[in-house]
């Protein structure tokens, strides 16, 4: 038994920081299916109720939902296809290739790593009016086109998993630069490539700032955005707000179910060279 108990404090430990997690996502779906009332009552509600279905009415006649939610899964999905590509192309460049002031291109790359987001809210806005982009979804895919840890990652993973010499063989027997891109650099990083491409979705699926800075339709909010607007200063139908959230959460948290292996291998298999 004494042999054991290590062992067994580290499940314990294990077991309770699942629970921390996964509380608050629980606790996203029960709030979901009660009112307001019921909601803020002591103690609070621990097992689902039955007011889901007037939560999602009441939340659709403010807002415009599924609009929002289509808004959201069309700017997700397209800054995580444009990061793909264009982190991949700069990393297999950085990994693959020398030229003039490299390291000090790919030191400026981690340095803006380095920066709070805030820092850009202003000039990013001024852009974006300047372009005529203001309440577009082009306004939030395209300068998130390209991440510098997205770069950072693939630069990292190229180089410690696709040997020099097979492109050199590949270039011997005729093959052009970006070919060798598409057709042979491409098909080796899947793992590096599912873990950023799961990371993107993620993030720009549940960003709030940059919409809040160029979005101004209701029509066009991404669904934070839209849950935002509609909460008061005073009256808040919070039990709306968690049929939101539950809505929003759901296909996240499928998506990291289906996905999370992949991100595992994709962090730690570039990890060790050699």
């Amino acid at each position: 038994m004494m042999r054991k108990l290590p062992r067994l404090f580290a499940y314990a430990i294990i077991a309770f920081g699942a629970v921390v997690t996964v509380a608050p996502f629980y606790f996203i779906f029960v709030f979901a299916t009660h009112t307001r009332s019921e909601i803020f009552q002591l103690p609070p509600p621990l097992w689902f109720g039955r007011a889901f279905a007037d939560n999602l009415a009441m939340l659709l006649e403010h807002l415009p939902l599924w609009r929002n939610i289509g808004n959201s899964l069309y700017v997700a999905g397209a800054t995580t296809l444009l990061t793909l590509f264009f982190c991949s192309l700069a990393g297999f460049a950085f990994a693959m290739y020398e030229f003039r002031f490299k390291k000090l291109a790919f030191g400026m790359v981690l340095a803006s790593m380095m920066l709070p987001a805030f820092l850009g809210m202003i000039p990013s806005f001024m852009v974006m009016d300047f372009l005529g982009w203001l309440d577009q979804p082009r306004a939030l895919y395209i300068p998130a086109a390209a991440s510098a840890f997205g770069i950072f990652l693939m630069r990292q993973y190229i180089a410690a998993t696709i040997p020099k010499k097979l492109l050199e063989a590949a270039r011997i027997d005729g093959c052009g630069e970006f070919r060798l891109y598409w057709n042979i650099v491409l098909p080796l990083i899947g793992p590096a490539l599912g873990t950023l491409g799961l990371i993107t979705f993620i993030t720009s699926w549940n960003n709030f700032l940059a919409p809040l800075i160029v979005m101004r339709s209701v029509t066009s909010y991404t669904l934070p955005l839209a849950l935002r607007s509609v909460q008061g200063t005073t009256n808040t139908e919070w039990g709306a707000v968690m049929a939101g959230t539950a809505i929003g959460v759901l296909p996240l948290l499928i998506l990291f179910a289906v996905f999370s292996r992949r991100l595992i291998d994709g962090l730690t298999a570039g990890a060790v060279k050699g």
